[in-house]
């Protein structure tokens, strides 16, 4: 990926202003006589949503595309701040084995997963939790706005906790802002599909904006950066690109794969 285009992605993240907090309680008008007024309805995250990330996405993989449409070879690492010990597991790695343990969803884990081509299903399972679902290794991962629960076992995707930042606009002005989802309670897992480790210490920041182009494509950004110290010298930062379709695309999740 090019410098330029990891900046502008960046860019994009850190405009927002006002962090939302979904469960508040609602704010109280003036009490009359006799007692007080009702107070405002409780708002929730998908009702102030500032962005509309529902529906069908498909990945468009324009940069590291030797890594990502196949799988690169046992040791090849190039673009990934790993550290030696990092370096150690990765040349050391052996998809049979993977498969033999019931490991073979590594690569498809919260912090690879975003970077597999394959399409995208996001809707509202219920007005505070946000459910993506994947084509690539068949994962679900819940954004829950507010407070969750953390599973006792770490998992693939983790525990996800999300929040809108609102950017500050002038009266009257279209709403906006992107999201922003911090992921922890993470299984190891690769952060390329040859082997590359991130360990179960992982912290996942991610940030989700959206665009409409000038021909009204739609297009979604996932900015991507695994907090590793034990696996990476410096945060891996990625940006992957994916172009909203039609509510009757095709739908084909596939098994996860360690090869």
């Amino acid at each position: 990926m090019s410098n330029a285009r990891l900046s502008l992605a960046l860019a994009a993240c850190v405009a927002a202003a006002v962090l939302f907090v979904p469960n508040a309680p609602a704010q109280q008008g003036k009490g009359g006589k006799g007692g007080g007024a009702k107070g405002k309805a409780k708002q929730t995250a998908q009702s102030v949503a500032p962005i509309d990330l529902t529906g069908i996405w498909v990945s468009v993989v324009t940069e590291d595309w030797m890594y990502r449409m196949v799988t690169a070879p046992k040791g090849q690492m190039t673009g990934v701040p790993v550290t030696p010990a990092a370096r150690t597991a990765a040349n050391a790695w052996d998809p049979a084995a993977d498969e033999a343990s019931g490991n073979a969803c590594r690569a498809f884990g919260a912090g690879g997963v975003m970077r597999q081509p394959g399409t995208l299903r996001v809707s509202w399972q219920d007005d505070d939790t946000l459910k993506i679902e994947t084509t690539a290794g068949t994962q679900t991962r819940l954004f829950n706005f507010g407070v969750a629960a953390t599973a006792a076992e770490a998992t693939w995707q983790g525990t996800s906790i999300a929040s809108w930042d609102i950017a500050q606009t002038a009266p009257g002005a279209p709403r906006r802002g992107n999201l922003k989802v911090v992921t922890t309670n993470l299984k190891p897992g690769y952060v390329r599909k040859n082997g590359i480790p991130y360990g179960a210490g992982t912290l996942l920041t991610e940030y989700y904006d959206s665009y409409t182009a000038d021909n009204r494509d739609v297009w979604m950004v996932v900015t991507t950066q695994v907090h590793d110290p034990v696996n990476f010298t410096t945060d891996f930062i990625t940006s992957s690109h994916f172009k909203k379709l039609g509510a009757n695309a095709a739908w084909k999740p596939e098994a996860c794969s360690a090869r």
